[in-house]
């Protein structure tokens, strides 16, 4: 079986800059002693798409969502973010640069409300964050625009309820609300529903696919319905390396993807 490393689907809803790579990684590689957990990646994002990054177990999803982002340093390789080089940017210099991301465990404020959460991550962007509590009243436009966030994740109604007495779906929704205050050009979802009842997870893939045609998602789920629903373009990664990658009709069909899946397949 070939990898079709690099292919670029059409962009989600006929989004701007067609065709236009919002980050990519080429021959990244990462190991610790002997073991190797990224090998020889090379992964085009364009603009607006909506991917899906699936595998086994261990495959080394995570890990390549942390080299992504900065937090794991490649051994070899490079990532570009909107064309520029960001091998060894720290992580907070590529957040500023429009790459923002969740985690596979939320990540909240638990003792404040959703809209005191957002807005101070937009306070956190523009660099007055330290000012916040001193004067809230003097924060009326990150206020307006946190609750905008929210409103478009559906949580408009839920802005002044305590996060920790959120249901946990809604709690992951808060998540991707802070990563969007970010104002990223690039998100990646490392299984935003996890932990989420199953007839949950669908909402929440519905308000992410309706987010805005400029920004490019890339998101690691397990549930294949999920994917195969939501993704324009799906990357198999197995043992640390692309096995495989495709539209969900060429990944559905493929009976090597099914092998792995089946562990049936045997890989290094």
């Amino acid at each position: 079986m070939t990898a079709q490393t690099g292919t670029v689907a059409p962009s989600h809803k006929g989004a701007i800059a067609k065709g236009t790579i919002a980050l990519s990684t080429r021959g990244v590689q990462k190991s610790f002693g002997s073991l190797v957990v990224a090998r020889d990646i090379d992964i085009d994002l364009p603009v607006g798409a909506r991917y899906a990054l699936i595998g086994p177990n261990g495959a080394g999803k995570t890990t390549l969502i942390n080299l992504m982002t900065g937090m794991l340093v490649p051994n070899a390789g490079q990532i570009t973010l909107g064309g520029e080089d960001v091998t060894a940017m720290k992580p907070q210099d590529r957040v500023k640069r429009g790459l923002a991301r969740t985690f596979q465990i939320n990540t909240l404020f638990a003792g404040l409300n959703p809209l005191e959460a957002v807005t101070l991550a937009v306070c956190e962007r523009r660099g007055i964050a330290g000012r916040f509590w001193q004067n809230i009243a003097g924060n009326k436009d990150a206020i307006e625009e946190a609750y905008e966030i929210l409103a478009k994740l559906k949580l408009g109604d839920a802005c002044y309820q305590t996060t920790r007495e959120l249901p946990y779906g809604r709690q992951r929704l808060l998540e991707i609300a802070l990563a969007l205050a970010t104002k990223p050009k690039v998100l990646l979802l490392d299984e935003p529903a996890a932990g989420v009842p199953h007839e949950e997870s669908g909402e929440i893939f519905e308000v992410v696919a309706g987010l805005s045609d400029e920004l490019t998602l890339l998101f690691i789920e397990h549930d294949m319905h999920v994917v195969f629903r939501f993704a324009t373009h799906i990357i198999v990664l197995v043992g640390g390396a692309i096995f495989t990658q495709g539209s969900p009709a060429e990944i559905s069909s493929d009976p090597g993807v099914r092998e792995v899946y089946l562990g049936t397949r045997k890989h290094g």
